[in-house]
């Protein structure tokens, strides 16, 4: 059980995190941004899962084949497109699962999130090809909107090629363009 360290780092990315959505005028978003984390489902597994390098929630996964932490997580916060996951009965009354299209705050606070992530697991690490190499890593196999994947990628595309202070100004554009 690491409950210091885990707290430490949730709460470092969560201040993060905050200090982007602020930048890009989600004041709210900032504010609330993985309240989650501090409740008792998803505290404690993270705590107990704890490794400091990467999620927890990947070593719940390991262990048990599934992390009841993300499956709490997720359903709590819009800015991960598993929220706007859902599935479909096709036609033959079979099921298909079908990402929904984000609101533009909730993908540019996906973005914040992505970078604030990456920060803090590759500590020393981290470059800002990061982000965009770890989307790209399983963009194929995860059922995001196509709409917000593309969005996603090029907010992370931008942050890659020209830096963290272009992509935020081009994250402002967007939000200005679709909000």
């Amino acid at each position: 059980m690491h409950p210091i360290a885990h707290f430490r780092t949730i709460t470092e990315h969560r201040q993060l995190v905050c200090r982007y959505c602020f930048r890009l005028g989600l004041i709210r978003q900032g504010l609330t941004h993985d309240l989650s984390k501090y409740s008792p489902e998803e505290f404690w597994r993270g705590a107990k899962y704890y490794q400091g390098f990467r999620s927890p929630n990947d070593a719940e996964r390991l262990e048990k084949g599934i992390s009841q932490a993300w499956l709490h997580h997720k359903g709590r916060n819009r800015h991960h497109f598993e929220y706007w996951v859902d599935y479909a009965l096709t036609p033959d009354h079979k099921i298909s699962y079908t990402g929904h299209k984000m609101p533009m705050r909730y993908v540019a606070e996906m973005f914040c999130d992505r970078l604030a992530a990456c920060k803090i697991y590759l500590k020393d690490r981290y470059t800002d090809a990061a982000p965009y190499d770890y989307f790209m890593h399983s963009r194929e196999d995860i059922p995001i909107h196509p709409e917000t994947g593309a969005e996603l990628e090029k907010m992370l595309r931008v942050l890659k090629d020209e830096g963290e202070n272009a992509a935020f100004r081009y994250v402002r554009k967007r939000l200005k363009e679709g909000l």
